[in-house]
């Protein structure tokens, strides 16, 4: 087995930072931001997505915790905060979004999987930083050596 030297854990560090904020920012600015500003209204129709699993109560309360989600938990990512429970949340949010544009009419725009597959690929990169975790440059990180 071969030994990971200093270097190659700081640049690892490095990039679990990049991705972290550049997926958080991009997340809380153009998803997140309008929907957790958007009200009940909003929320209603966006926890209407938790139909395609079988879900048809409470949608504003579903649908608040998707924006919640894509905002709240999408800053926590960039700062390394409850890092673990904001990429779950994330991940799931992602999931639902997926079922959502897997289950429209073929005649609907984004349906399908190439209507899916932003949502996928971000749903990885949850699962993925979920399982890394933050790295070392992290402010809520409590490591022990």
């Amino acid at each position: 087995m071969r030994r990971i030297d200093a270097a190659e854990y700081a640049t690892r560090d490095v990039g679990l930072l990049l991705v972290r904020v550049v997926i958080g920012l991009s997340m809380a600015v153009f998803h997140g931001y309008a929907k957790i500003s958007g009200g009940p209204e909003r929320w209603t129709g966006i926890g209407g997505s938790m139909a395609e699993l079988g879900i048809t109560f409470l949608p504003v309360v579903w649908g608040f915790m998707a924006a919640f989600s894509e905002f709240f938990c999408s800053i926590l990512l960039m700062l390394g905060l409850l890092f673990r429970p904001a990429a779950a949340l994330l991940a799931v949010t992602m999931l639902v979004a997926v079922t959502r544009h897997l289950g429209l009419s073929p005649d609907q725009e984004n349906s399908g999987w190439s209507g899916a597959s932003h949502a996928l690929e971000l749903l990885s990169v949850y699962v993925g930083l979920f399982l890394t975790g933050p790295g070392k440059y992290a402010l809520g990180l409590l490591r022990h050596s």
